[in-house]
This record gives structure tokens, C-alpha cells and sequence, in this order.
């Protein structure tokens, strides 16, 4: 059964993730930001293929929060086109699913104090 919930995966710098996932919390444009530190990527930029050392950071959002997600990072990223990739959540925890709705705003807490 799908749900209403997303994965967003996005790389950044080392320096930046950290206040680019507080960000998109406290703008409730997402319930959880994960932040892996230590990421290689190999990738073809400008014609030219590139390494950087990043982070990657596991987004926890909805259908609904997702857009504002999205220009959110766009406005804030240190990239000029920054890695904004989203899978759909299919299946999850009910109680984790439910808490991830309310803390982006989409349902109403019952307990606001229950994860």
C-alpha cells in the first residue's frame, strides 16, 4: 500500500548540512533529516568528471510538504544545481508514518510529544 510520505535524498557539503537540515525542520518542510557525513561522489559536471567529499542527507517528508521542500533547498543549497532526488515511501511503521504527517504539519497531533 502506498503511502503519502517521501525519502528525499540530497548531497552537500560537509559544512553545510547541518544548518540546511535544521532549516528544512524548523520550516516543517520535513519531519527528519538524516545527515550521513562522509559520502564520495563521482560525477560528470561541465563536461568535465568530478570527486567531491559530501554529505547526504536522508529526508523524511510528504506529498504535500514537498515542493516547498524543494525551492527550500534550491534557495539555500551552496550548489548551483543540487542533487533533489525523491522515492516514494511505499510501506512504514504506522505510528512512525503518523508522526512524520503531523510533524510537517498534515495531520494534527493527538500528543505532540509522542515520536
Amino acid at each position: 500500500m502506498a503511502t503519502d510520505t517521501l525519502l528525499v535524498l540530497c548531497t552537500t557539503t560537509a559544512d553545510s548540512a547541518a544548518e540546511l537540515a535544521a532549516g528544512i525542520v524548523d520550516a516543517r518542510l520535513a519531519a527528519c533529516v538524516n545527515i550521513l557525513p562522509a559520502v564520495s561522489s563521482v560525477y560528470r559536471w561541465e563536461g568535465a568528471v568530478e570527486t567531491a567529499n559530501e554529505a547526504l542527507m536522508l529526508i523524511k517528508t510528504t506529498n504535500e510538504a514537498y515542493i516547498g521542500l524543494e525551492n527550500h533547498i534550491k534557495q539555500a543549497h551552496p550548489y548551483e544545481l543540487p542533487e533533489i532526488i525523491a522515492v516514494s515511501i511505499e510501506t512504514g511503521s504506522h505510528d512512525y508514518l503518523q508522526w512524520l504527517a503531523r510533524s510537517t504539519g498534515k495531520v494534527e497531533a493527538s500528543n505532540p510529544n509522542r515520536r
